[in-house]
């Protein structure tokens, strides 16, 4: 089993987080793709042992640090951005991706980037899921947060609020649901998951009387699908959407907008939750933090979200594996 990991964003705790991989007894190699010497340089700082060892496809290693090495345009300092680095950022990102359509990877994990550095240096970026998403020529893709007790769902993703009401449409939430329940199915080993909708409005619309979208868009969709047979209700309103017995009889709830679901998971989870792309035609997970610029370089960082992701993603590769081939 091998596994992708791409540190983010260079001057942030991405690159303080891969370093502890190096002492971790995980049931695969993880391959780090990134500036070595960027390595070096933040492993003196935090005075952590480390002993680098080149990737090499043929050769498979599961001590020390296997790092894939894609070189910087600039030395990093931490917590100083620098655009001239943003390309550095994707081009980790396109091994990782071509590593796992090729089959050379069996899974991708990333840490955190800047989102505000990369549209500096003129990339139009908005976040990993969408991406990812285009690298791999994918159009239905979910991002998906999970947190032991709690999985979310987002039928939108990093949109401002006021774009987020003409997103929600018919083909938007039938694809959430079943680019979900697929996820949960393949990747999670749910065999029949069931599945919550948030309405869009307070109080799920009211009847109406506050905003007509359940009524015309949500409702229909989530008719149809049950009628397909498979398990999913709602329009729930989101304040109530998130109470433990409802939790406890459901395997996840596809959110409306960002802020409307994952205010909740990360309450439950932050520092262990992970984010998960559905969807694509490989794994791909995720910490669930920031790039935390303030803590670079000073040993605070934590590697709990990161830990939680490679293992996760791990699981799923050894699901995949093991699922019959058609």
């Amino acid at each position: 089993m091998r596994i992708a990991l791409t540190p983010g964003e260079p001057a942030g705790i991405g690159p303080d987080i891969c370093l502890e991989v190096a002492g971790w007894k995980l049931p695969a190699e993880i391959v780090v793709i990134a500036d070595p010497d960027l390595l070096r340089e933040r492993a003196a700082i935090l005075g952590f042992p480390l002993r680098i060892v080149e990737y090499h496809p043929e050769q498979s290693s599961t001590s020390d640090l296997i790092v894939l090495p894609v070189g910087r345009a600039r030395p990093t300092r931490c917590g100083v951005l620098d655009p001239a680095n943003a390309p550095y950022v994707l081009r980790t990102l396109d091994a990782a991706v071509a590593g796992c359509l090729s089959g050379e990877f069996d899974a991708m994990v990333t840490g955190p980037v800047q989102k505000s550095v990369l549209n500096q240096a003129g990339i139009r970026f908005t976040g990993h899921t969408e991406y990812l998403a285009e690298a791999a020529h994918t159009e239905d893709v979910v991002m998906m947060l999970a947190t032991p007790g709690l999985r979310v769902a987002l039928a939108t993703t990093h949109l401002a609020l006021r774009r987020v009401f003409a997103e929600i449409t018919p083909r938007r939430i039938e694809s959430t649901v079943r680019v979900t329940w697929n996820g949960l199915r393949d990747l999670f080993g749910i065999e029949s998951p069931r599945l919550l909708v948030c309405g869009l409005n307070p109080h799920a619309g009211e009847d109406g009387e506050l905003g007509r979208e359940e009524i015309e868009i949500i409702t229909p969709v989530i008719q149809q699908l049950a009628a397909e047979g498979l398990r999913v209700i709602g329009p729930r309103p989101a304040d109530t959407a998130f109470l433990p017995d409802v939790l406890a009889q459901i395997d996840a709830v596809v959110a409306m907008y960002h802020d409307q679901g994952l205010p909740v998971l990360k309450h439950m989870g932050f520092g262990e939750a992970i984010n998960v792309t559905l969807g694509l035609p490989f794994i791909r997970t995720s910490v669930d933090h920031g790039t935390a610029l303030e803590h670079a370089g000073t040993g605070r960082a934590r590697a709990d979200s990161l830990r939680n992701a490679l293992r996760t993603a791990i699981e799923m590769a050894c699901r995949r594996a093991a699922r019959p081939r058609a």
